[in-house]
């Protein structure tokens, strides 16, 4: 199963076996959609990026509390704003415990202030939600670090050029001293994402 949700989102065969052979990490969850590793094992890669407010975001300053790191198109209707809900919803139950969040954008065309207005607004994203926006070089190497497929189709309708986003669905669990503990492949639900973070602060 885990192969056929990576390749259904986006995630050629090669990064897929580079996902896999690079962390080797054990598969819990439903049908493989969790992957997660121990205490220690990786280092999750720094960035640093602008948020919404275009004020600096990153991996860095944020150590000490545990992170998520998911990679969402602010322009996406249909997976994106769904995967946003399961993000919110858990850290909802989460409460006080609850990971800081930060969406790396996938679309740096749709990166305007407006755009993540309108999200905040819609997709009721969970308090304190921080986007990771930059230009396209600077984006781009946060997705390769992690691993994360886009790609990006050119057409043209009467004169105008319009972009489709594809993308790895995914969302990247990180503890308090900047570690990967767990990588969530769309379609995951909140219950994994809770208990994952819950045995993640018990120290399992």
């Amino acid at each position: 199963m885990f192969w056929a949700v990576a390749l259904v989102l986006g995630v050629g065969i090669g990064v897929a076996i580079k996902l896999v052979s690079s962390h080797t990490p054990s598969a819990t969850g439903a049908e493989a959609a969790v992957q997660t590793w121990p205490a220690g094992a990786h280092r999750a890669p720094a960035f640093s990026l602008t948020d919404q407010y275009g004020k600096p975001v990153s991996l860095a300053a944020l150590r000490g509390r545990p992170v998520i790191v998911t990679f969402i198109d602010p322009l996406c209707r249909n997976y994106c704003p769904r995967e946003a809900s399961i993000l919110t919803a858990a850290a909802a139950q989460l409460g006080k415990n609850a990971p800081a969040i930060v969406s790396v954008s996938v679309d740096p065309w749709g990166d305007t202030a407006n755009n993540f207005r309108l999200d905040k607004l819609h997709w009721k994203l969970a308090p304190g939600w921080k986007w990771g926006a930059g230009t396209y070089a600077q984006l781009a190497k946060v997705w390769k670090r992690y691993y994360v497929y886009v790609g990006v189709t050119k057409k043209t309708f009467a004169g105008v050029r319009v972009r489709y986003i594809t993308h790895t669905g995914a969302a990247y669990l990180i503890d308090r001293r900047g570690y990967e503990r767990a990588l969530f492949l769309y379609p995951f639900d909140t219950a994994q994402v809770v208990n994952a973070a819950k045995d993640m602060l018990s120290g399992s």
